[in-house]
């Protein structure tokens, strides 16, 4: 990695997604207008507080108490997983400006008539036990200016990845699957959630095997896709919806699969897991095809670790290039991290981070509050 010329612009993101697979942290170096990844680390999610967290995606009983009790506990965790990272990287925290903490998403309703998306993770908490300024929070603003709040890392993959002349897709797989269609011209760029990524075969894998995901789709790869069942899947209502849209675990659950699945008891369990997998390419490569039949696909996010799905989704897009991120000088785990420690270093400057056409909002805006140390 080349060294900064002037001192470092250094920005820590945090990032704990759909999939709540674990907590990222990031520490970025933004000086010399370049973006350098200096040193990351993972913090798993202890499962008491995991548990938790899945009641708090649904309507339950004591969700406040519940809420806020775990806005403490994934404070203390995001902080955790700070100050672990700053250790590893052996620099001083009188360096760094600023975190930027994406927060744990626990309900995202944007359509409702009074729409919202709540994230916790006590920022006040982290300044406190970091000794560092924290900008959180960074969804609301666009929500209040009537946009979805999400996706938000189209405006950083425009930033990192457009290309002139050359179109390109940028396609995060976490828990919940998003695009960014970057066209190479300059036509608006687009950018939404196609519906599921790993969350439905994460919560199959374990409820049936006791596993936290499908390491390289081995069981999906080991089952035969139903195609009635595939069919039924789709039917959902959202992906027939044109964006400005984004969804989360609200709609895509365990619940809900449950129910799906009811009429197809005589599948077996890897042909219900390999048809889970299809369900996640073919709304995601129905998508990609509509928007382009040429250029790359990159793709970032957990689900660039799963051969199977990389394979199966490759079939369905033909015209199309696919490779990962880390073909474009960007390591495909720690992407959306690195974009959140962007979106702290654009709220430190005063810049926008947001893109109206791809969240629905009235116009471009700062994102995220300070909270001082």
């Amino acid at each position: 990695m080349t060294a900064s010329k002037n001192k470092p612009h250094y920005f820590i993101g945090l990032m704990s997604g759909t999939s709540m697979d674990g907590v990222d942290a990031v520490l970025v170096d933004f000086s010399d207008n370049q973006t350098h990844l200096i040193a990351s680390h993972t913090v798993d999610i202890p499962q008491h507080i995991l548990h938790q967290l899945h009641r708090l995606c649904s309507p339950n009983t004591d969700e406040i108490n519940t809420m806020g009790r775990m806005d403490r506990a994934m404070g203390l965790l995001f902080a955790q997983a700070v100050n672990e990272l700053i250790a590893k990287a052996q620099i001083d925290k009188a360096d760094i400006v600023a975190i930027g903490s994406h927060g744990q998403t626990i309900r995202h309703m944007p359509n409702l008539e009074h729409g919202f998306t709540l994230q916790i993770g006590d920022p006040e908490t982290i300044a406190v036990e970091t000794g560092i300024n924290v900008i959180a929070d960074f969804r609301r603003k666009d929500v209040a200016l009537g946009g979805q709040g999400a996706p938000l890392v189209p405006a950083f993959h425009q930033a990192m990845f457009a290309q002139s002349n050359t179109p390109r897709v940028i396609l995060n797989i976490g828990g919940i699957a998003n695009i960014t269609y970057l066209p190479g011209q300059s036509e608006q760029v687009i950018g939404f959630d196609t519906g599921p990524g790993n969350t439905l075969m994460d919560a199959f894998i374990l409820q049936e095997k006791q596993l936290a995901f499908d390491e390289s789709g081995q069981w999906a790869a080991s089952g035969k896709t139903d195609e009635d069942f595939l069919k039924h899947l789709l039917s959902h209502p959202y992906f027939a919806m044109t964006y400005p849209k984004s969804t989360g675990r609200e709609l895509f659950n365990q619940a809900w699969l449950e129910q799906q699945k009811a009429d197809f008891s005589y599948l077996s369990l890897a042909d219900i897991q390999s048809t889970l997998l299809d369900l996640t390419c073919h709304s995601i490569a129905n998508d990609i095809n509509k928007l382009t039949d040429k250029g790359d696909v990159f793709v970032c996010g957990g689900g660039a670790l799963n051969n199977t799905l990389m394979e199966r989704l490759s079939l369905l897009m033909p015209t199309l290039s696919l490779s990962t991120t880390t073909d474009i000088g960007m390591d495909p785990k720690w992407v959306e991290g690195i974009a959140f420690a962007w979106l702290a270093m654009r709220n430190h400057h005063g810049l926008s981070g947001n893109l109206p056409v791809v969240t629905g909002a009235s116009r471009f805006a700062v994102l995220g509050s300070l909270y001082h140390a």
